[in-house]
């Protein structure tokens, strides 16, 4: 019961506030850094043509700054999802949240995926940032959600995210709770995708989500 009411009052802290959509604009990116430090969230993400930006917005501020790589499909080639995260990390971002290649791993191509993990998160680990693979768990089995799990640590991810938003369906509860079963308590879990109401955060919260991607954050503390 403690837990759950420290989960409760403390969501705001595990909240990446979140604006990906394609037709962003610069002042959209102010009003959600504007937002993230009203509610002292503990990130925003944001597209990676707008990390700078938003570096300098939160400047001398505590909020992280999380990109994408790979986004939304997954399936550049690793070369380029490397190039990404090294820009990315060159203009300010914090975190590097990489979309797996879901075409490689349902040709049960598991080696590129580790390979492809490891590359990014050798990257973010020489630069002292962290990294999370995005597995797109509303579109795989149990089964491939935890073999994805897998070769996520094997290749060396510092969290395991659920979903882009864009393909299938976005975080479960009961995702997440596989996932949290068939991860080492040092892997932590990133929930996104669907999130608009403070049950269903809460829930993935205390199923096992150490983070919270959402665009809905501010309705998520005010409901």
């Amino acid at each position: 019961m403690a837990k759950s009411s420290s989960t409760e009052q403390g969501l705001n802290k595990l909240i990446e506030h979140t604006l990906l959509k394609q037709d962003a604009t610069t002042d959209d990116v102010k009003t959600l850094c504007d937002e993230a430090i009203a509610h002292k969230f503990f990130a925003v993400c944001v597209p990676p043509y707008y990390v700078e930006q938003a570096s300098k917005l939160l400047d001398k501020t505590s909020v992280k700054i999380v990109t994408v790589v790979g986004f939304p499909l997954g399936y550049s080639l690793t070369s380029i999802k490397v190039e990404e995260a090294k820009k990315a990390i060159e203009k300010g971002a914090d975190e590097i949240d990489m979309v797996i290649n879901l075409a490689a791993f349902r040709n049960k191509e598991y080696n590129y995926i580790k390979n492809e993990i490891d590359s990014v998160a050798t990257i973010a680990r020489m630069n002292n940032k962290l990294m999370k693979v995005i597995i797109e768990s509303g579109s795989l089995t149990d089964e491939e959600i935890v073999k994805a799990c897998e070769l996520a640590v094997d290749g060396g991810a510092d969290f395991v995210k659920t979903s882009t938003g864009f393909n299938g369906t976005g975080a479960q509860v009961e995702h997440v709770k596989l996932m949290r079963a068939n991860l080492p308590e040092k892997i932590k879990i990133k929930a996104s995708g669907g999130i608009k109401e403070r049950a269903f955060a809460l829930d993935l919260a205390k199923a096992g989500a150490d983070r919270i991607g959402a665009s809905a954050s501010v309705n998520l503390m005010e409901a």
